[in-house]
């Protein structure tokens, strides 16, 4: 009998299932999904297959299911409406977005009026004319969060935090891209620089290069510092705070959606807490955060100025008798050379403040180095209010102070 041969049928696109196909082009990029609708007839209309395009809908445009609910339109035509106007953006948009909307579902419950504060954002044309303006191109995640808000009204407090001192106080507005512009500087030492925030206490801003020039990195924020002991005015150095706008942007938001900022009477102070920096002493527990103040601080001279928030508790389940009030307080400061200075004095800044059960003391103090960084610890002394005659220490935990990276004027180096 002769073989029979079995008929051969040859495999094209055209002949494969759909539901594994679809399961293939789950997977790929949009850009690779709207390649496919030029490839052939059946991958075309295979690309239009609405689920396909939730995915990319809600990995660059966060488009939630109840935001396509309202909307009462297809996955496709979402994605398509939104790139067409922020498309641009797309390596940005959604770390940038999701750092907005973090940031105003923390404070609306707790600072509303700073989210009423917040402008709508800009639109294209705005930003093309500042552009035209200052001569130079705006950093693209720049761009993008300025088309989501266009900073805030000028108010106190500003968005961009606080900081309180007896005799010092800061709150940072982050400026509208108008008001930025107006302050775009291209004098020497901040050549091509565009302020970010203002402080109207203390003209303090926070800039982002919007071009590499003396000595900074393209899109590089900072403080500026000037160099006191240079001849030279253009002698401006620089702490750092950010590579790029959204390193500068999303590290400050986590720090306040974490917690990690206090909010203390509607206001964001940007005291940073480790954790592990309490001390426990009995039925009190010590707690320390810290912050560093650009403007009162110095390269050169080496003048490094910190401020710290203590913040002292009794344990609820402590015994009515145990009390106390706050007598003395003992410092030992070391800098980065290993250099030791003690302190000791009455109560804390000026008050001797008495802690019982359930209660908080807080206050917030200073301090500074001639180094880049150091550390203190120590004990506070307290009596029982109802033995006077018997004193206590109360370990205050070792806390760490450190400046930011900073970066020394070009005018210096070349002179």
């Amino acid at each position: 009998m002769a073989a029979v041969e079995a008929e051969t049928v040859p495999l094209t696109l055209e002949s494969l299932p759909t539901d594994p196909l679809l399961l293939i082009l789950s997977f790929v990029d949009y850009r690779d999904l709207i390649s496919c609708c030029y490839v052939s007839r059946r991958l075309s209309q295979l690309s239009t297959h609405d689920p396909l395009w939730r995915r990319h809908c809600k990995k660059y445009w966060l488009i939630s299911e109840e935001e396509k609910s309202r909307k009462n339109r297809c996955w496709k035509s979402l994605f398509i409406d939104t790139y067409l106007d922020v498309g641009r953006y797309i390596d940005h948009y959604a770390a940038i977005k999701k750092a907005w909307d973090d940031l105003k579902k923390y404070l609306e419950p707790r600072c509303p009026r700073m989210v009423l504060s917040l402008k709508e954002g800009a639109r294209e044309e705005d930003l093309d004319a500042v552009e035209a303006q200052i001569g130079c191109k705006l950093p693209d995640d720049y761009r993008c969060s300025y088309r989501i808000h266009n900073g805030q009204k000028l108010v106190v407090p500003g968005l961009l935090g606080s900081m309180a001192l007896s005799n010092h106080y800061r709150s940072e507005d982050l400026l509208d891209v108008d008001t930025a512009a107006g302050g775009f500087q291209q004098r020497q030492g901040l050549k091509y620089c565009l302020p970010l925030t203002f402080c109207i206490h203390t003209g303090l801003s926070q800039y982002i290069a919007v071009e590499a020039a003396e000595g900074r990195n393209k899109n590089e924020v900072f403080y500026q510092c000037p160099d006191q002991m240079a001849r030279n005015p253009a002698a401006i150095d620089m702490f750092i705070i950010g590579a790029t706008f959204t390193d500068w942007f999303t590290s400050y938001v986590n720090n306040v959606v974490s917690g990690g900022f206090p909010i203390i009477r509607d206001q964001i102070f940007r005291y940073i807490h480790d954790p592990e920096c309490v001390a426990t002493t009995g039925d009190i527990t010590v707690s320390v955060s810290t912050s560093f103040l650009p403007e009162l601080s110095s390269v050169h001279p080496p003048h490094y100025f910190f401020t710290y928030r203590i913040r002292i508790e009794m344990s609820r389940d402590a015994l009515p008798e145990k009390a106390c009030q706050l007598d003395s307080r003992y410092w030992r400061i070391t800098n980065a050379k290993g250099d030791v200075e003690e302190v000791q004095g009455p109560g804390v800044v000026g008050e001797f403040p008495i802690i019982s059960p359930g209660r908080i003391y807080e206050y917030t103090s200073c301090t500074t180095f001639s180094t880049t960084s150091g550390y203190m610890e120590g004990y506070y002394t307290f009596h029982y209010l109802y033995f006077k005659d018997k004193v206590f220490n109360v370990a205050i935990p070792r806390f760490h102070m450190a400046c930011p990276t900073f970066r020394v004027s070009i005018a210096r180096l070349v002179s």
